[in-house]
C-alpha cells in the first residue's frame, strides 16, 4: 500500500467512525450490519449499501481485510443485517474470488459510486440470511 493510499484510507475511515457512523446507525432506513466484535465480544454497527437478492444481501468492502467489520467476519461469521428497518439474522461470507468491480455494478449506484472513489483493496461479501 503506498504511503498516499494509506493516508487515504485513515482521513475516510476517522470521518466514517467518528462523523458519519454514528449518525447513520440511527436512520431507520439506513442498512447496518451488526457483527461481534472479535476482542470484545459486543456488536458492532456499521452503516454499508448493498442489495438484497432473494435470500441473499451482497456488499462490497471498500478497504477488504483491513476493514474492522471484515475482521469481526473472519472471527465470527454469524451477523445481522437491517434492511429497511428489520433485522434478518445471516451467515457473511468472504469471496476474495468474486469480481468486487462487477459487482458494484449490481448494487445500488450512489453507495457504489462512493466505494469505487473511496475504495483501495475492495471485497465482495455475501451473507446468507435466515428468516
Amino acid at each position: 500500500m503506498s504511503r498516499n493510499t494509506g493516508l487515504k484510507q485513515r482521513v475516510v475511515t476517522t470521518f466514517q467512525r467518528r462523523v458519519a457512523n454514528p449518525v447513520l446507525r440511527h436512520v431507520p432506513l439506513q442498512t447496518v450490519l451488526e457483527t461481534t466484535g472479535r476482542t470484545s465480544g459486543l456488536p458492532r454497527r456499521t452503516p454499508i449499501g448493498g442489495r438484497r437478492v432473494g435470500d441473499t444481501f451482497w456488499l462490497v468492502s471498500e478497504y477488504g481485510e483491513k476493514s474492522h467489520y471484515i475482521r469481526n467476519i473472519k472471527a465470527d461469521p454469524s451477523v445481522r443485517v437491517r434492511i429497511r428497518g428489520r433485522w434478518h439474522e445471516g451467515t457473511a461470507h468472504l469471496l476474495p474470488d468474486d469480481d468486487p468491480v462487477a459487482r458494484l455494478r449490481t448494487l445500488p449506484r450512489a453507495n457504489s459510486a462512493a466505494v469505487r472513489v473511496l475504495g483501495v483493496e475492495l471485497l465482495t461479501v455475501r451473507v446468507d440470511l435466515r428468516g
